[in-house]
């Protein structure tokens, strides 16, 4: 059941949360089980909980790539340069 994901007009969700699996369980087997508990058993049998990556909450979307555009640019100094400037 797992491996397959959820059929969403079966199921009602696009993918397993644990709180869904503990759901689908009671309601499937008539068989009551924690969160916490069933987190531990998928992680034994080698199943990792995903998250998506944190976003900014504002940012637009191609507001990174502008900023890499017409962002600050460094100046590097050539060795000719250095080379007339006095020691200190």
């Amino acid at each position: 059941m797992i491996e397959n994901g959820p059929i969403l007009a079966v199921h009602e969700v696009v993918r397993w949360r644990i709180i869904d699996l503990c759901q689908w369980l009671r309601k499937e087997y008539e068989i009551t089980v924690s969160k916490q508990t069933l987190s531990r058993k998928l992680r034994a049998m080698g199943y990792r909980k995903l998250s998506a990556r944190p976003r900014r909450h504002a940012q637009k979307a191609g507001a990174v790539e502008a900023f890499k555009e017409t962002g600050p640019r460094h100046r590097r100094r050539s060795r000719a340069g250095l080379a007339s400037i006095p020691p200190t």
